[in-house]
């Protein structure tokens, strides 16, 4: 009995000790070859006991001096500066007003200029068939004169400044916002209040956008990326809000009218779906209370995006769209799995899986050797122009995948590439690969957030998204506490055997058909 669980115990030392040499010879026990030097072999009488007290120094001593790419949470050897970098962070001070208007500020008095926004919970989700298009309409129209500023007044003011007004809209969020130097911070808050609660919305006006937007139209049109996701989320949220365009359709465009926008605004643009961020060389009690002066027409409806979301919630079908074209040169298409949501306790694990996954471009510098196994193997079989993995997050789902670039020749093997390594996921992980991707997830969260303007959005949109700005050092936890089991786990929710998404355009042909993708969302294993 005692020989038995010694010779467990020795087998259990070989299979786990890392190697530090290379075998000598067959002869050669392997416990030893592992922990000792090739120059000095050990004698042949030397007893178990002492080839299991060899191994564990050599793992003792791999414990005192690890290899940092197999570290658990990639940070080898933290010193007091690092942790004082990331616990210095400026602090993120939050006021929520009578209305529910939120106020979210970070302060960085050695700055010169600041960004101060409002970023609102309404998006083309938040539409019907017959209104789609008006929040990205209602964007550019906030812009033409309010009842205090003519158009020519706005512009002149926000140049006066030096300062630079903007804005987007996205399905789930709608943002306003101004980068002033310090001292006009006030200026660019009563600008913003103006122009959300004072537009005009003259006819003439919104006659002369008709024409702008259908251009912009024509314009997205061109931009093939674009048109494949919205393809895709056209395929995958069928007969859903999240299926519709942002721009919307071209009909709609040319009936849209003021009693439409001032409806929406009613609807939407209300206190409690509101932030006002701001971040650089500003002041919270300052900001607060130029908002309590300024932000007093919005509605205090308490009705939530949230709420809105749940009754009429995005539902992922498995489903594909093609577009034959053989005039574009190059084919185009995108695989994706239903994602998850923004509060998923999943949504983390899914950021490092698609920096795993990487992009790859054939002009990019890293070339064939990159991380990525995927990206490796686009680059050496080069069967690719680009290619990328994404990751989209809404309220209630989300979207996880491929989008490539390729000629129409190559089809069928980058196809075979992307599911495979996609798939992989579920079986195969890599504690190495996991380190690098999250290493470089967190590289990119700090160089994404490098600027005033940045910082204001990472408030505003986790502000609405998380309902409070999430601190650098739990943000980073998360992604630390992410490990192969935890890669395989997450992979087999959202990827093993689960209903795919394509979309595609361009000389297709020789892309495979939906069952093709579908069969390799897993593996036969016998």
């Amino acid at each position: 009995m005692a020989f038995k669980y010694l010779f467990r115990a020795f087998r259990q030392s070989r299979s786990n000790a890392s190697p530090s040499y290379p075998f000598r010879s067959a002869s050669t026990s392997p416990a030893v070859a592992r922990t000792t030097a090739p120059s000095s072999p050990p004698p042949p009488n030397v007893m178990i006991y002492d080839r299991l007290a060899e191994a564990v120094k050599s793992k003792l001593k791999q414990l005192e001096n690890p290899d940092a790419r197999f570290l658990k949470y990639g940070s080898p050897h933290p010193t007091l500066v690092d942790h004082t970098r990331i616990l210095s962070a400026p602090e993120t001070r939050i006021t929520t007003l009578a209305n529910g208007l939120r106020v979210a500020t970070e302060s960085n008095l050695a700055a010169h200029t600041t960004t101060v926004g409002v970023w609102i919970d309404a998006g083309s989700r938040f539409e019907t068939d017959d209104t789609n298009g008006t929040a990205h309409f209602l964007e550019h129209m906030i812009f033409k004169g309010t009842e205090r500023r003519s158009a020519r007044q706005l512009e002149e003011e926000i140049e006066n400044m030096g300062g630079h007004l903007n804005a987007y809209t996205s399905r789930e969020q709608t943002t306003y916002y101004a980068k002033v130097m310090a001292k006009d911070v006030n200026k660019a808050l009563d600008i913003l209040a103006d122009i959300l609660q004072n537009s005009k919305f003259e006819e003439n006006r919104i006659n002369r956008e008709r024409d702008v937007i259908l251009r912009e139209m024509e314009e997205v049109e061109g931009q093939t990326e674009e048109v494949i996701f919205d393809h895709l989320h056209a395929t995958a949220f069928q007969y859903t809000p999240l299926g519709r365009t942002i721009l919307g359709p071209a009909q709609n465009i040319r009936t849209i009218t003021k009693a439409h926008l001032q409806s929406y605004i009613q609807a939407h643009y209300t206190a409690p779906r509101m932030v006002i961020a701001a971040s650089g060389a500003v002041k919270h009690d300052d900001i607060v209370e130029q908002a309590k002066k300024l932000f007093t027409k919005l509605s205090s409806d308490p009705t939530t995006a949230t709420q809105l979301v749940a009754k009429d919630p995005a539902v992922f079908t498995g489903s594909e769209v093609r577009i034959i074209d053989d005039d574009i040169p190059l084919a185009q298409f995108a695989v994706a799995f239903n994602g998850a949501s923004w509060t998923d306790p999943d949504s983390i694990a899914l950021m490092v899986m698609q920096a795993m996954l990487g992009s790859w471009n054939k002009n990019a510098v890293g070339g064939k050797h990159m991380g990525s196994e995927l990206a490796q193997r686009v680059g050496i079989n080069e069967v690719a122009e680009s290619m990328m993995a994404f990751n989209t997050n809404y309220k209630d789902t989300g979207l996880f995948g491929v989008y490539a670039v390729a000629k129409p020749d190559c089809l069928d093997d980058l196809a075979y590439a992307i599911m495979y390594e996609v798939t992989k996921l579920a079986y195969r992980v890599s504690e190495a690969d996991v380190t690098r991707a999250r290493n470089q997830l967190r590289s990119s969260l700090l160089l994404h957030i490098d600027g005033t303007s940045p910082v204001a959005e990472d408030i505003g949109r986790q502000m609405l998204t998380y309902g409070r700005r999430m601190p650098f050092t739990e943000l980073f936890a998360r992604i630390d506490a992410v490990d192969a089991s935890t890669i395989k786990r997450v992979a087999n929710r959202f990827i093993y055997d689960r209903d795919i998404a394509i979309a595609a355009m361009g000389p297709i042909q020789g892309l495979p058909d939906y069952n093709w993708f579908r069969r390799r969302t897993y593996w036969n294993r016998y």
